[in-house]
């Protein structure tokens, strides 16, 4: 078991990671609020049909409204705000390699978007290359990333087992290559962890 994975550093396949990574930064979000007395509207730009969902959470985390944008383009949307109680909220747009977060707070019939906690946590994205697997991820505030990687043989079915498990610090890009070898016996399960969010991709 210890020969089913290796982790790579040649320098040609890093700089192919590269290129690919740094191509996120100019997929950030554009959305654009409109704040008045009676309503919200949250304008975004640049959406795929079907592979954006748009949600708002409270302040533990419980989805309180969520919607798959069902067209492409510009995408506009009203809400009262108002009507929720006195607290933390946030808006949260989750795209293909990114998720934009907008933070705001109700209090006395009055919605404050706090311009300064905005943020986008870059997802990381993983793609195989015949027994090569690709993880690169874009971390503007150096969030830590904790890779770990588990194999499910075809012969033991249902029972996966721990391979590789590596944390990642201190870098605004990561970039990883890491060789499959007995990709062709089994499945492995990539798991992400990074910014309190969970990833996870399985690869047949």
């Amino acid at each position: 078991m210890k020969n089913v994975i290796k982790h790579l550093r040649k320098g040609i396949l890093m700089v192919t990671i590269f290129a690919t990574t740094l191509s996120f930064a100019n997929e950030v979000s554009v959305f654009t609020i409109k704040n008045e007395a009676d309503k919200t509207s949250l304008t975004l730009t640049d959406v795929k049909k079907g592979g954006n969902l748009l949600s708002i959470k409270d302040e533990n985390g419980i989805v309180l409204y969520k919607e798959f944008i069902q067209r492409s383009g510009s995408y506009t949307k009203g809400f009262d705000l108002t009507e929720l109680p006195n607290g933390a909220y946030l808006f949260e747009v989750d795209k293909d390699v990114e998720i934009s977060i907008i933070p705001f707070t109700v209090e006395a019939d009055s919605v404050t978007f706090d311009e300064a906690g905005e943020k986008v946590i870059y997802k990381p994205v993983t793609r195989v290359v015949g027994d090569l697997l690709y993880v690169t991820k874009l971390s503007l505030d150096e969030a830590p990333l904790e890779i770990d990687i588990y194999f499910e043989s075809d012969e033991v079915n249902g029972s996966s087992e721990s391979v590789y498990s590596e944390k990642i610090e201190n870098s605004k890009i990561i970039e990883r290559v890491y060789k499959l070898e007995d990709i062709k016996d089994g499945k492995f399960e990539i798991v992400c962890h990074s910014e309190g969010r969970i990833f996870t991709k399985t690869i047949n």
